[in-house]
């Protein structure tokens, strides 16, 4: 009788598993939700050719006006004051990979805002907000130059809200 009560208690003890491996797990599949959803707003939003806004030299000249917009309709999730014209640094269709990269730019310094456009189905990201079309490009090239080694913050790119 001793002897199966030891088995039993050698048995089921075991067997348990750790509280860092389910962290582990929990983590990568994190990760891996980030990535897929990346690859899904990649894959099935529709992309406006973007033109990039080159400082105005003696040799080039850039208008303002040569600078894409997409207009959306867009509701405020989070965040404060947005304006007609917006910043636009991600897309996610999930609003937790949203208010996640809205944390990361608040820690940035920004002030950043979730937007909704229901048409789509698509949470957006933004970093700034303007009544201006000029003082948009120049802080969406401002934002691009900030961080040149992010694949993703160089496809930033501006929003006019619709309503």
């Amino acid at each position: 009788m001793i002897g199966m009560g030891l088995c039993v208690i050698l048995a089921c003890s075991s067997c348990k598993s750790s509280e860092s491996a389910y962290k582990k797990a929990y983590e990568k599949a994190k990760q891996q939700e980030l990535a897929d959803a990346s690859a899904v707003e990649s894959e099935s939003t529709e992309v406006t050719p973007m033109t990039t806004v080159t400082p105005v030299t003696s040799a080039t000249t850039t208008t303002v006006e040569s600078v894409p917009v997409r207009e959306e309709k867009v509701e405020l999730v989070s965040g404060n004051g947005l304006k007609a014209y917006s910043v636009v640094c991600g897309s996610f269709k999930a609003k937790t990979n949203a208010d996640g990269l809205k944390s990361r730019m608040d820690d940035e310094g920004y002030d950043a805002k979730v937007v909704y456009n229901a048409e789509k189905d698509t949470y957006r990201v933004i970093v700034e907000s303007f009544d201006t079309r000029s003082e948009a490009v120049r802080a969406r090239d401002a934002f691009k130059a900030k961080y040149p080694d992010n694949k993703d913050f160089q496809g930033a790119w501006l929003l006019y809200n619709v309503n």
